[in-house]
């Protein structure tokens, strides 16, 4: 990506990258929470599966794991604003059952191994130069 750099190797068009992912995993993630209660279990392979195309598409389209980190940090906050007890004392998220650990430690591994795991699309790792 080319465009002015703000420091660091970050671009203008990079950052403006990670909040894309940013909104698109709270979005993505507050469907799946929506979701998740509706169709079980279906609705909660249906999340996982929508969270799965997000992490993989963040770190595709940013070359490396800070696409995978804004994309979860989206899908998080999404959890932390809709778990908040609203104004009226009830809340949004009601699912205290097994659905909702699973979409949580789920959403966490799929957002680790998509971070991690090196695909055809990444750049070979350079050999370690010998020092001396």
């Amino acid at each position: 990506m080319t465009g002015p750099v703000v420091g660091g190797g970050l671009t203008v068009a990079r950052i403006a990258a990670c909040l894309g992912l940013l909104v698109a995993g709270a979005v993505v993630g507050a469907a799946g929470w929506l979701a998740l209660d509706l169709w079980f279990p279906g609705g909660l392979l249906l999340a996982l599966a929508a969270l799965l195309g997000l992490f993989l598409g963040g770190r595709i389209a940013l070359g490396g794991g800070i696409g995978v980190g804004a994309a979860a940090a989206g899908w998080f906050l999404s959890y932390v604003l809709l778990s908040a007890p609203r104004s009226e004392g009830d809340f949004l998220l009601t699912s205290s059952g097994i659905s909702l650990y699973a979409y949580l430690l789920g959403g966490t591994v799929l957002a680790v191994i998509c971070a991690t795991v090196r695909g055809p699309y990444d750049r070979p790792v350079p050999a370690p130069r010998p020092r001396g």
